[in-house]
């Protein structure tokens, strides 16, 4: 296992997710868009994530950790998990379309291991990390 790439981006992170996909029907047939907002989030995450794709895409198995911080809340305190909405789950589907656009690899079947973790944070942004299994 080696550990190929590494980075934090400095941002409040998105909290519009994946799952918030919208359905239109066209010639009788529905299909799924993603709404201004989700398209905004994406292309917030790509725009961020794309200095520091890798010249080609990576081969085999891969191990995806990313760590979501949000900015702290209420009473919460820095390091804090977050256990409300954004799921993690749909984030990281998200991160994951946009690194598979930004040809990290070549399909996202090839993350067969993820770590993902929300927190509250002093510095907010998002932390990722990517392995070659």
């Amino acid at each position: 296992m080696q550990k190929i790439i590494q980075f934090f981006l400095p941002m409040i992170p998105p909290t519009v997710t994946a799952q918030e996909h919208k359905v239109a029907v066209k010639k009788g047939k529905p299909v799924l868009y993603d709404p201004p907002e989700l398209k905004a989030a994406k292309m917030k995450l790509r725009d961020s994530i794309a200095p520091y794709r890798p010249d080609k895409p990576l081969r085999g198995a891969v191990r995806l950790l990313a760590k979501w911080c949000f900015p702290i809340t209420g009473t919460h305190q820095n390091g804090e998990y977050k256990t409300t909405r954004p799921d993690t789950d749909n984030l990281q589907k998200a991160l994951k379309d946009v690194m598979t656009g930004l040809h990290f690899w070549n399909d996202d079947a090839q993350v067969t291991s993820e770590i993902c973790e929300k927190f509250y944070a002093d510095r907010p942004g998002l932390y990722i990390e990517v392995w070659q299994l």
